[in-house]
């Protein structure tokens, strides 16, 4: 994005491009054909093919209601690399907690409490301290040095055996993203339920683990993140996406150049031609034309069918099953993860050994690095039970 620094300029510009796309449409508009290519049908009688269509005109859409201040604070959670967006107070449903004398609840996490959430829920799937090795990526450790290492290239003379590690510490340009990112969608299996404070916390974790300073001091246990000190994170590589060539002194000089480089309409053309007669063949013998004909395939008639699949003569359908392949297979899956994967005749022999009150009581309440339910809550203990034993039938 760039600032218009010459309005009448762009208004002309547009509305040149305008008028040609207008042009356009009317020397090859087809009502039967959509501008994608797809066939258009014909409304008739308030039906769109076999769909009601509301043929009524609107002078206004009214439909719904406006979102609460509310509901637009629980979805706006964005974080910008200045700091702005970051939560002050501990929310729900977006609306501001408060504690036991009416007073919001301040936001902040500490070091030590970060390493319990991280061991409890992000561990099992980023390893101890952050050090990876369990399919997913790791988040601690390496060097900015290692940035500069090239991927493996077997043709090359003395093919490098490293490629660069990529950590918060080594990569990552703002601590903004790791907040926002941990916010959003962690832990894997049941994002958003962590509160800003223990998010907070989290961030100061993976700082810490990362070697990270504020204000030139280590994070130790007793440090304490909150929106305040926030502001204070500078990570190694917040200058590495800005090309160091021939601006030391202002890595970012280059975007700023492009940038006022833009703003001048001048310098990317004013609409005036400056080749001509480029080509001297006949232009309809330089058309790619495709030899097969192809409407008969994209102008099928539109079918209204909603059945669900129907399933194979020798499949069974059911609800631990559903359960598993929406829930459960994202850890039951992955053999990098330490959960019994499905269809591990030896591993599952050994879980049923424990009998199945047993494998039943580790679903319902947690056993190792996998919360109760796999952090599905909403899950009925009856169909959790069918879920395990459509794992085990499935692994004998």
């Amino acid at each position: 994005m760039y600032k218009l620094e010459n309005i009448k300029k762009h208004n002309a510009l547009l509305k040149s491009v305008l008028c040609l796309f207008v042009v356009s449409g009317f020397l090859f508009a087809n009502d039967n054909v959509a501008v994608d290519g797809g066939k258009k049908y014909p409304i008739k009688d308030g039906m769109y093919t076999k769909y009601h269509l509301n043929t009524q005109g609107y002078k206004e859409f009214n439909f719904g209601r406006k979102a609460t201040k509310d509901e637009i604070n629980a979805w706006n959670v964005d974080i910008k690399p200045d700091g702005e967006g970051l939560p002050k107070y501990d929310t729900k449903n977006g609306k501001v907690l408060l504690d036991e004398d009416g007073k919001p609840i301040i936001a902040q996490g500490s070091v030590e409490l970060g390493e319990e959430l991280y061991d409890e829920k992000c561990a099992s799937c980023h390893g101890d301290f952050g050090s990876g090795g369990k399919g997913y990526p790791t988040l601690a450790g390496g060097s900015r040095n290692s940035l500069k290492f090239q991927r493996l290239n077997p043709a090359d003379m003395n093919p490098n055996p490293e490629g660069p590690f990529k950590t918060i510490g080594t990569y990552w340009p703002y601590a903004s993203t790791l907040f926002w990112y941990i916010k959003d969608s962690m832990p894997f299996t049941n994002p958003k339920t962590l509160t800003n404070s223990q998010t907070y916390a989290l961030v100061a974790y993976l700082l810490s683990v990362n070697n990270i300073k504020i204000n030139e001091k280590e994070l130790d246990y007793e440090f304490i993140l909150n929106k305040e000190n926030f502001s204070k994170i500078k990570l190694p590589n917040e200058n590495g996406f800005y090309p160091n060539v021939d601006t030391p002194k202002n890595p970012k000089q280059g975007v700023e150049n492009i940038t006022k480089f833009l703003a001048n309409a001048d310098n990317y053309g004013t609409g005036k031609r400056c080749m001509k007669d480029c080509i001297k063949e006949n232009v309809a013998d330089l058309v790619l034309r495709i030899k097969h004909d192809l409407s008969k395939d994209a102008n099928q008639p539109l079918s209204t069918k909603r059945d669900l699949p129907k399933l194979k003569a020798d499949e069974k359908s059911s609800i631990g099953k559903t359960i598993y392949e929406s829930k459960c297979a994202v850890c039951h899956g992955n053999e990098a993860i330490g959960a019994p994967v499905l269809g591990d005749k030896e591993a599952w022999a050994n879980v049923v050994k424990k009998g199945m009150d047993k494998v039943y009581s580790n679903a319902l309440n947690g056993v190792n690095a996998m919360p109760p339910k796999g952090g599905h809550m909403d899950i009925s203990d009856e169909n959790i039970k069918k879920t395990v034993d459509y794992m085990v039938e499935s692994s004998k």
